[in-house]
């Protein structure tokens, strides 16, 4: 009677187990598959962003393209067209564009 207790008991044991690796499994595919690459996506545009100088086209994330006049440590002033110049936070640059680009409507 004690041997058929202790082998029920170990059973469960393994069978409790084996329910929660498939939980595992999803995490670690959940993992690997979207948080990972979103942190280095995120790493990447952080760098981008504290790289910004004077002189640096970007676009803003309400979608403006302008050039960097000034850099501070929290702002940045962005000229949008000659004589028009805006204050606007770092961290919401959503792009840094290659010199040498040619605008859209040219």
């Amino acid at each position: 009677m004690l041997d058929y207790l202790s082998a029920s008991a170990g059973a469960s044991g393994t069978q409790q187990l084996m329910g929660f690796l498939p939980i595992v499994g999803m995490i670690v595919i959940f993992w690997f598959l979207i948080l990972r690459p979103q942190m280095k996506r995120q790493k990447e545009h952080q760098q981008k962003v504290q790289g910004v100088k004077r002189g640096d086209q970007v676009v803003t994330g309400g979608g403006l393209v302008g050039k960097i006049v000034k850099v501070d440590d929290v702002y940045v002033e962005v000229e949008l067209a000659q004589g028009v110049k805006v204050k606007a936070v770092k961290q919401t640059i959503t792009d840094v564009l290659t010199p040498g680009g040619t605008p859209a409507n040219d």
